[in-house]
């Protein structure tokens, strides 16, 4: 096989099994592309947040993140404390269900609730930085001068994930007309939400 295509490959398969796993960002992508609310705006900036911090891992600024530790602690508090809130917010929409519809003169707010808390989930989770700035950053540097080719994998692998995550949720629209289906699902990312969040600020 092309080296150029084994470094692709293998950049491909590493980002997909770092961002499949569940967690707070897919959750939220998930309920996005249920409620068909700013889907297109969720998934380009978790497509081009992933690919920003991929590039910064392979560009080598890992290494000089190390030497601040006291900024990941930060950004773990901060992250940890608005996942608490997040997931207060959802475990409360368990607790008197809806069907997720909104009306049209709730789009416009909604759309921007939905692109900031897409942009704290991801900027604001030292996670996402550990996976991608460390983590692929350290596994790219093996490939040499193939390094950036591995990294376009990485990146391509999350647009692909979170496209399918956030246009094919849509699928499950059926299932979720009934409001104890939406509990269900609000459930779901409350825990995760909340879980994260504790283990965030526990950690920090």
């Amino acid at each position: 096989m092309n080296p150029a295509l084994t470094a692709a490959v293998a950049g491909f398969g590493t980002g997909l099994s770092l961002i499949v796993a569940i967690g707070a960002q897919n959750a939220f992508v998930l309920r996005q592309g249920v409620r068909r609310d700013a889907v297109l705006a969720v998934v380009a900036i978790c497509a081009l947040s992933d690919a920003v911090l991929i590039a910064f891992g392979v560009g080598g600024v890992g290494a000089a993140v190390v030497a601040w530790p006291g900024a990941l602690r930060a950004v773990g508090i901060v992250g940890g404390a608005f996942l608490l809130c997040y997931g207060a917010l959802a475990a409360r929409r368990v607790l008197r269900p809806g069907t997720g519809l909104r009306t049209d003169g709730e789009a416009a707010g909604s759309r921007r609730r939905a692109v900031l808390t897409c942009l704290a989930l991801t900027w604001l989770n030292p996670h996402v930085y550990l996976d991608t700035v460390f983590l692929l950053g350290s596994l790219a540097a093996g490939h040499g001068s193939l390094r950036w080719t591995f990294g376009l994998g990485a990146a391509f692998a999350s647009l692909c994930w979170f496209a399918a995550l956030g246009f094919g949720a849509r699928l499950l629209g059926r299932v979720l007309t009934r409001p104890a289906a939406w509990r269900f699902l609000d459930g779901l990312v409350a825990a995760t939400m909340l879980a994260l969040g504790v283990t965030l600020v526990a950690g920090a």
